[in-house]
């Protein structure tokens, strides 16, 4: 956990962006973001940014009907050969992760229009981190289907695909990021907004640990490959499985689920004593009355306020302080563009903010 020792307080981005121009988008980030910048998804640019869209490219044998409802072509002869191909390349790419193989499962432009600049970036400006993401394999596999219907979570080798698949996305950034700099650490984000639903009726027959290992799975290889490893969810997480698997930061919707998210104080104190992070999504980005309205001295009050549910349980507050970061509660990408620009710009005040008052 040395190389996250520098991230207290610092700011960080979710996801998506409304901006439908790319260069505004990243003068965006490198205003805000400059000490840990990141790809935004742009989908008013091209749908092909859309979370699930972006991290479909590639996909063996990925169909989608005319009412995008997903879904694999799971029984064909052609599935069954681009899987051996794949599990062919996916082995080569883990044990050396400069195979040019890897480029097949690269994110292209016309997927991402802001990750050139990115990449620009950081050649640039040689930050210590820079922030990638992927959408997390929980989500990704309960919205696809194969062809007769039936959840990607019930299928054992669609699973596997999905999980294995997300993480030559993870490499990919890892290894573009370092070639832009060696010298910057990547912090890989999956995003999991379906897991809130596990527990519920929708996913009963899904156990827990069917889940944390496909996390895990990943997150094992972002850190073995010098990476630090992130989940994001902007809902009622059961906080006890992402930190089980030790995952680096775990980020939270904590404008509006922070009761919720102290119920979990005793795993928490367990991520924080190892060094895990917790990063504080405090402006709230999916409730634009209440960020039309929400100042910076708001956001403080309701940092101290945040770090005081914690301490109330006996947690150290130097302890939390000391690894925190800030964030939106989520990605901006449905807000318009003034108040998108104004949540960046409250995440960087705050950080500052925060930074000089710790």
């Amino acid at each position: 956990m040395n190389q996250s020792s520098n991230l207290k307080l610092q700011a960080l981005a979710i996801g998506s962006l409304p901006h439908d121009n790319v260069e505004e988008a990243m003068l965006l980030v490198k205003k805000n973001f400059s000490e840990i910048p990141f790809f935004p998804q742009l989908a008013n640019i091209n749908k092909s940014e859309d979370m699930t869209f972006q991290f479909l490219e590639g996909l063996p044998s990925f169909l989608f009907s005319k009412l995008d409802n997903f879904y694999i072509d799971s029984e064909s002869d052609e599935f069954f050969e681009a899987l051996e191909e794949f599990f062919l390349d996916y082995e080569e790419i883990i044990s050396d992760i400069n195979s040019e193989k890897l480029e097949k499962y690269g994110i292209s432009e016309q997927f991402s229009s802001s990750f050139p600049i990115f990449e620009q970036i950081i050649r640039q400006t040689k930050p210590q981190f820079a922030k990638g993401q992927i959408i997390g394999p929980f989500t990704l596999a309960s919205i696809l289907n194969d062809k007769n219907g039936k959840s990607a979570l019930y299928d054992e080798t669609l699973r596997e695909l999905i999980v294995k698949f997300l993480t030559l996305k993870a490499l990919w950034q890892i290894k573009r990021i370092k070639s832009a700099n060696p010298d910057t650490t990547p912090i890989i984000f999956m995003d999991e907004p379906s897991i809130s639903q596990l527990g519920t009726s929708a996913y009963l027959t899904i156990e827990d640990y069917e889940v944390a290992n496909m996390l895990r799975e990943i997150s094992d290889v972002i850190k073995d490959n010098g990476g630090l490893s992130a989940i994001h969810c902007c809902g009622k997480c059961d906080w006890v499985l992402p930190i089980a698997i030790n995952v680096d930061i775990i980020n939270f919707d904590a404008y509006a689920y922070l009761e919720h998210f102290s119920l979990f104080w005793k795993v928490i104190e367990k991520h924080l004593n190892r060094g895990g992070k917790i990063a504080w999504g405090l402006v709230p980005t999916l409730d634009s009355v209440a960020l039309e309205k929400i100042t910076l001295d708001d956001l403080v009050q309701n940092f101290e306020n945040s770090v005081k549910y914690l301490t109330k349980k006996g947690i150290d507050e130097k302890l939390i302080i000391d690894n925190s970061l800030v964030t939106p509660s989520c990605g901006a990408g449905s807000l318009n563009v003034e108040l998108a620009e104004k949540a960046m710009s409250l995440v960087f005040e705050l950080s500052n903010e925060l930074r000089k008052r710790f």
